[in-house]
């Protein structure tokens, strides 16, 4: 038994009964109705996955049947059954949206073929609205990862310029997530359903470069054997969007120059002018203000580039955002690695947060699956951190003092001495993590310079040689002053 249903819709009760009949057969649940207005009532009850219905009827006809699923269930798939004079309305009824049309005598071969085949579009046609949104939810800004007032303002940006047309510009350093931004805008915007065509203008040479973008005629040059269809051509409709745009040769960014202001172009050796309705987004990890005044990049364009100009903040600058970035990381990889590893030591974490980061995001997100994958725990450990992060760390003096917490004996023990030394392990970290100067680890412990200095000498901790900063003269008679 199928679980497809069909209701079928004829005044003739032999063409209605021998079309159930049929149906039945092939294992569909079957229902028919008598004419227009039967078949609206019962389609207004309940769900058919197809409507055969027939074109002219008394009361109502195929047309209105028609035009009430259209309205009232979209889902359900329209199919005329006309005589040889209603042809040219049953075209008219596929214009307004049934699916084909079958003609009297009816076969019963091509019932079958038509319902098997339309069941199969309808089917392709959900998993491509399924896609979409898979799409959209995976490139959608509520998915990019950031809590900081930086990637805020963002957000903002991209809620305010999704649904206009307008060009953007989008900034900064390789690896902070520029073509993510710009997947974010097009699937937040009107132009959702439309393509989204990326090129990275650095990885296309720069005598393919043109073809790429523009496309070329039969001819237009040796091997060009066949007419192409460009990245503009392909993105009509949609969002193209122009990575590493910085890197564009002189001569293209003239020709870009005219698609930006009329979205008109010629094919490489073509003579037609292909007109595109298109959204440019564009990205780069140079200045182009600076590579204007040397005279690598337009002027002209790089005003028409920079409508709306988007920076994204590389990720030393959004430390807050790390921890966030990591749990998000652990989660893709485990549940994609099936790991075990649930979670992050302290002294890791505080390792990942002193990193600069020069591959940001990119590069965190590399080095959260490695240590998924060789992690030899439940947790990421110290141990699991790449070499040039420990280096880092040690660089600035994080050696990872973990506070005395003993346990209480039976006997109980020094409440103040056990104080002192919890004391002293938060001064160490503070001076470690500063260089050990004073100064700022006196900042970082929310206290005066003199009253850490005080307690230095109480706990008689000594600034280490190596460790020691380099004095003026007047730092010295500085610090003589606050000691004394």
């Amino acid at each position: 038994m199928r679980n497809e249903s069909v209701l079928v819709v004829d005044d003739a009760p032999d063409i209605r009964s021998g079309m159930a009949h049929i149906l039945q057969q092939e294992g569909f649940f079957v229902d028919t109705a008598s004419d227009g207005q039967e078949a609206i009532e019962k389609i207004d009850q309940r769900f058919f996955d197809i409507v055969l219905t027939d074109l002219a009827m008394p009361r109502k006809d195929g047309m209105e049947v028609l035009k009430f699923v259209t309205e009232n269930s979209p889902e359900s798939i329209c199919i005329i059954i006309t005589g040889f004079g209603t042809i040219k309305g049953a075209v008219e009824a596929m214009r307004q949206g049934a699916f084909d049309y079958l003609t009297k005598p009816v076969k019963t071969e091509e019932v079958l073929i038509i319902i098997e085949k339309a069941l199969e579009v309808r089917e392709l046609r959900r998993e491509n609205k399924t896609l979409k949104q898979e799409l959209q939810n995976r490139y959608g800004f509520e998915r990019i990862v950031g809590s900081s007032d930086s990637m805020q303002k963002v957000f903002r940006l991209i809620e305010r310029v999704a649904n206009t047309d307008s060009t953007v510009l989008i900034t900064g350093e390789s690896g902070t997530g520029k073509e993510l931004i710009a997947h974010a805008i097009h699937y937040s915007s009107d132009r959702r359903d439309g393509p989204f065509v990326p090129v990275n203008c650095a990885a296309i040479p720069e005598e393919l470069l043109e073809s790429e973008l523009f496309g070329h005629e039969k001819g237009a040059f040796t091997h060009a054997i066949r007419t192409r269809i460009g990245r503009f051509e392909l993105a009509n409709k949609g969002t193209i969007f122009l990575d590493e745009i910085g890197e564009m040769s002189p001569a293209l960014q003239v020709k870009l120059l005219r698609v930006l202001q009329e979205r008109k172009f010629e094919r490489v050796g073509g003579v037609k002018t292909i007109q595109v309705d298109i959204r440019i987004l564009a990205a780069t990890n140079i200045d182009l203000e600076q590579a204007v005044k040397e005279g690598r990049f337009r002027e002209d364009l790089f005003y028409r580039l920079n409508v709306i100009p988007i920076h994204v903040p590389p990720l030393r600058e959004r430390r807050s955002d790390i921890p966030l970035l990591i749990n998000h990381f652990m989660k893709k990889f485990t549940k994609n690695q099936k790991s075990s590893v649930k979670g992050i030591e302290d002294d890791a974490m505080e390792c990942l947060l002193s990193y600069k980061w020069p591959g940001n995001v990119r590069e965190l997100e590399n080095i959260i699956e490695r240590m998924v994958i060789l992690a030899n725990g439940p947790k990421i450990t110290i141990k699991d951190l790449p070499e040039r992060i420990l280096e880092s760390a040690s660089n600035l003096g994080i050696h990872r003092v973990q506070p005395y917490i003993p346990s209480l004996p039976e006997d109980g023990f020094s409440l103040s001495s056990a104080v002192q030394e919890f004391e002293k392990a938060l001064i160490i970290q503070a001076l470690d993590r500063t260089g050990w100067v004073k100064n700022r680890a006196a900042k970082l412990l929310k206290m005066n310079r003199t009253t850490l200095i005080e307690k230095m000498k109480k706990q008689k901790l000594m600034v280490p040689k190596a460790k020691a900063p380099k004095k003026t003269k007047k730092d010295t008679k500085k610090e003589s002053v606050a000691v004394s």
